[in-house]
């Protein structure tokens, strides 16, 4: 290297030392070790988005079959309420119209009037013999005569 390339090349260092220094600003790690902390921070950030997008998946996967089971349980109910009020139509001692059917998971409740007692209890016993109904309350009460 001649004298001359080499003094510009010390005197282009020291510039730029100077220059840092001036501007206050100091640097303790390398352009290496700033570029593999900065890659670091990237990966870190593509995992924390990778697992907050894996719990966002799970999270609608469980919603949707929550709001699935919910539809099917409704339909289920829908059902035995439509079965037990045709069980309670068919039936020539009661008056469906009379009777409300309310369902719920399953369980049955009776309400409105029925003309005698025999007639009261059978309306539990129609109730109970539709398929899908896991408990009858029967809240019927009784015409007077």
């Amino acid at each position: 290297m001649k004298p001359s390339t080499r003094y510009t090349a010390l005197a282009a260092a020291a510039l730029a030392s100077l220059a840092l220094v001036a501007c206050g600003e100091r640097e303790d790690a390398t352009v290496g070790q700033r570029m593999d902390s900065a890659v670091n921070e990237i990966q870190q950030a593509g995992r924390e988005m990778r697992d907050d997008a894996r719990q966002a998946g799970q999270d609608m996967q469980a919603a949707g079959k929550e709001a699935t089971d919910t539809i099917a349980r409704d339909a289920s109910d829908a059902a035995i309420t439509a079965k037990v009020n045709a069980a309670l139509a068919a039936d020539d001692q009661l008056s469906a119209l009379a009777i409300d059917v309310d369902t719920t998971n399953g369980q049955v409740e009776l309400k409105g009037t029925a003309p005698t007692a025999a007639a009261r209890d059978r309306a539990t016993t129609l109730a109970q013999a539709v398929q899908g109904v896991v408990k009858v309350e029967n809240r019927l009460t009784v015409q007077a005569s």
